[in-house]
């Protein structure tokens, strides 16, 4: 079974501010899209920067066979959303954008407002395998690449640079933490019996503290000696499976000339010893062929394909 995650780049039909601008491009990008699917051929896909729903129906159709579709409720200022590509029959268990209870609201903006809530949300569904239910969460959280007050992307000076930094900082970390409270749901204390897998794009590599917030007690990661040893945090945990990446392959977007991985998958202790493979772009094809983006996202509207890379696990029974 192969379990992906993928940001489709600004899903939207031609005459959206943030989609193609004619039916050409629009037409062009779902089917560069649908070519990367169909090869991937996923049991279940979470995807992000669904723009409008339509859209995703529209990809859809391009592909072969019969697909499930399932989107969050919640959207940001643009209407992005995540959702599920499945296979099978797919059972919503969750659809939230709720800090955990005790989580106080953040700091947006040079304004003082605040935010209480995910700006997109985050999906969890359930799917029957042969192996039993896999329970999966899909995110997406808040973006390294600013925008400031009037809709810059480019500052006035390096101190709004830095506050606008942190104010993006502040809500990616709660987003994670709040990620984290519907890992524990979907965990529900027994990791080692539940296939349990939370991903999506991150937006921050792996030791990032956002990043490190998913995974829960301490210890045991891929590579290190106490992997293969027992503990109690198993129960808890979620395992990043970046390391199983071949090196030459562990980045899903490259920002102004640096690779970075910043798109996850994260898995349950009865999940991670059952992962025979994992990667980004395409099973067997070893090369990323990525654009570089810059600090304006606006420079690749109604460019073909994504600016992602799908990040990928195989699974055996």
């Amino acid at each position: 079974m192969l379990l992906g995650t993928w940001n489709l780049e600004n899903l939207y039909r031609p005459g959206s501010p943030f989609g193609p601008k004619d039916k050409a491009a629009y037409e062009t990008k779902l089917a560069a899209l649908a070519a990367v699917i169909t090869e991937l051929d996923p049991a279940l896909l979470g995807v992000q920067e669904v723009g409008e729903p339509e859209a995703l129906d529209d990809l859809v159709g391009m592909l072969d066979g019969d697909w499930q579709v399932a989107l969050s409720g919640h959207s940001d200022g643009r209407g992005i959303r995540v959702g599920f590509l499945s296979r099978t029959a797919v059972e919503v268990v969750a659809d939230t954008n709720a800090f955990p209870a005790k989580l106080q609201p953040v700091q947006e903006d040079d304004s003082g407002a605040q935010v209480s809530a995910a700006g997109r949300g985050f999906l969890a569904v359930e799917i029957a395998t042969d192996t039993g239910p896999l329970r999966v969460a899909v995110a997406h959280l808040k973006s390294k690449l600013l925008s400031y007050p009037g809709g810059r992307f480019f500052p006035h000076d390096e101190g709004e640079r830095a506050r606008y930094g942190a104010y993006a900082l502040y809500r990616r970390a709660a987003e994670a933490t709040a990620l984290r409270a519907l890992a524990d749901d979907l965990l529900a204390g027994d990791g080692r019996e539940r296939d349990v897998a939370v991903l999506g794009d991150m937006n921050d590599e792996v030791q990032a503290a956002t990043t490190q917030i998913l995974l829960g007690p301490p210890g045991s990661e891929i590579g290190t000696p106490g992997y293969d040893q027992p503990d109690q945090g198993d129960a808890q945990r979620l395992w990043d499976v970046a390391p199983l990446i071949p090196a030459e392959q562990r980045y899903s977007r490259i920002n102004s000339g640096r690779r970075e991985l910043i798109d996850h998958i994260l898995v349950s202790h009865r999940l991670v010893h059952r992962v025979t493979a994992a990667g980004t772009g395409l099973p067997g094809d070893g090369t990323l062929r990525l654009p570089s983006v810059g600090p304006d996202p606006a420079d690749r509207r109604g460019k073909p394909g994504s600016d992602h890379a799908p990040v990928w696990v195989r699974v055996g029974q």
